[in-house]
């Protein structure tokens, strides 16, 4: 009897692993006319996916860095696809096809645990919940394929109601949209919406302008600003807003800055999608806001992906600020950072539980980068999982080209702890950086605790004091300066 309810057990387990539904899953036609990617094939369940193209840095590093030059900015770019679908209810089975007979691939983030089965020139394999996942297919890993697996949308505005913007599918285009109190922007799944220029194209307004109390932004359509060229660039969204919502929508080929947060209180960013290839197209710029909340998102930017500052002109200090689960491509410059421009105060700010899956930047993974006048205290980054990183992580302070004030500032209580970097033959140039500026702008207690950089964890013996500002004494360990006080390691 036993053995008869064992085999009974494995073929319902089997049965119900092979009985996915397509009433389990919401798909969204691309609109008519709209160019799909080739390169990929994709279906969910047996139902075939949209495959989007989307600008992406180029391979080549020379021409990455052509990029941040206003010239070149929109010509140094490649293409790479990415798809999204709404989750109902799991697990559902997801098959990729591409031309050529497939030799290796890689599910990331690896923290996931998704094994693809791999048969000729399609992989397939299971997801049970939403997540942003990227398929990397024999070792190529710029042109990787981007699928946005969204929990199911509820609550959809009524496009009638006066105080929605909204978006339905099909393609679209604006200049400028003004957006005030308690009203929402609604992009559909299924839309494109794409930023144009004015008419008067010498008044550099954003694509979306949020001013006021209780806006909301979201959906599971595109915003693409791809038609303005970096020689007039504006942001895809600036946002001044007390109780403000980012939800779901996927936000493509900002000219600069794409999410521009500045004087902000109580804020709420869930599962949206950046991609940037230009030059100061930094995914989420949080600038002097109070109370925020970043989730779920996936941002591969060249410039800054996400970021705490509080530029001159600010209303208010940066304090509450909480990065969580998100899934991370740096391309230039920092994935997690704080920074440059300081001029008012940052404190209490944890990124925590985020995956970092590929960093070919110039610039540091993980980064407090001060170079003004104002205080910078109570920084965590805790439970992060690294898989690319050039240069590990940054405290810095001295002066740069972004500095606005005449004297330095101070950084003090930041942790880094649950912490691991596995590069897999990618190569590590610097684990650590920390330097202060003099004896009174100096960087102040510092714990790193649980840090794994390829299999070995750093302990206090790695620490090597270097008393010239900017020179090294190895790629390896925690190189310091005169001006690092009090930094324990277990």
């Amino acid at each position: 009897m036993r053995y008869l309810f064992f085999l009974l057990s494995i073929f319902c387990v089997a049965f119900s692993s092979c009985n996915y539904s397509k009433r389990d899953v919401v798909v969204y036609n691309a609109p008519e006319g709209e160019a799909l990617n080739d390169k990929y094939k994709v279906a969910v369940n047996g139902i075939d996916i949209p495959v989007y193209n989307v600008r992406i840095c180029t391979e080549d590093i020379q021409g990455r860095h052509r990029a941040g030059r206003v010239a070149f900015a929109d010509s140094a770019f490649d293409i790479t696809g990415f798809a999204y679908f709404d989750l109902i209810k799991g697990p559902v089975k997801i098959s990729v096809t591409v031309d050529d007979l497939i030799a290796t691939a890689k599910i990331l983030p690896s923290s996931f645990g998704i094994i693809p089965t791999i048969k000729g020139k399609t992989l397939t394999f299971e997801v049970t919940k939403p997540q942003n996942i990227t398929v990397e297919i024999n070792g190529d890993h710029i042109r990787s394929l981007h699928l946005f697996v969204n929990p199911e949308e509820t609550d959809i505005p009524d496009p009638n109601d006066p105080n929605v913007i909204y978006f339905g599918p099909g393609l679209h285009e604006i200049a400028s949209v003004n957006v005030g109190d308690n009203q929402t922007v609604y992009i559909a799944g299924g839309a494109i919406v794409r930023g144009i220029m004015p008419e008067d194209d010498s008044v550099r307004k954003p694509s979306f302008v949020l001013n006021g109390k209780s806006i909301t932004f979201r959906g599971r359509g595109i915003f693409d600003q791809g038609l303005i060229p970096r020689m007039k660039a504006r942001q895809t969204m600036s946002v001044t807003v007390d109780r403000f919502t980012l939800e779901g929508v996927i936000l493509c080929n900002s000219s600069v800055w794409t999410v521009a947060l500045r004087d902000c209180n109580n804020v709420h960013i869930d599962n949206i999608k950046i991609f940037g290839h230009r030059a100061n197209s930094d995914g989420i710029d949080i600038t002097a806001c109070i109370d925020v909340l970043v989730e779920n998102c996936f941002v591969r930017t060249w410039d800054d992906l996400i970021v705490v500052k509080t530029l001159r002109g600010v209303t208010q200090d940066a304090r509450h600020i909480h990065v969580r689960k998100c899934v991370l491509y740096n391309e230039i410059a920092h994935a997690l950072s704080i920074g440059a421009e300081i001029t008012r105060n940052v404190e209490d700010v944890l990124f925590e539980d985020c995956d970092i899956i590929g960093d070919h930047g110039r610039e540091w993974t993980l980064r407090i980068y001060h170079t003004d006048a104002a205080t910078v205290r109570n920084v965590r980054f805790e439970n992060i999982r690294i898989e690319e990183s050039v240069q590990f992580a940054s405290l810095w302070i001295n002066t740069a080209m972004w500095s606005t004030d005449d004297s330095r500032g101070h950084i003090e209580n930041v942790v880094f702890k649950d912490i691991t970097v596995n590069n897999s033959g990618y190569p590590l140039h610097k684990e650590f950086e920390f330097l202060g500026y003099d004896v009174d702008h100096a960087i102040n207690n510092v714990l790193i605790d649980n840090v794994v950089i390829n299999g070995r964890k750093v302990t206090e013996e790695d620490i090597k004091r270097n008393p010239l500002i900017g020179s090294w004494a190895s790629k390896d360990g925690i190189v310091i300066n005169d001006f690092v006080n009090d930094i324990i390691v277990r």
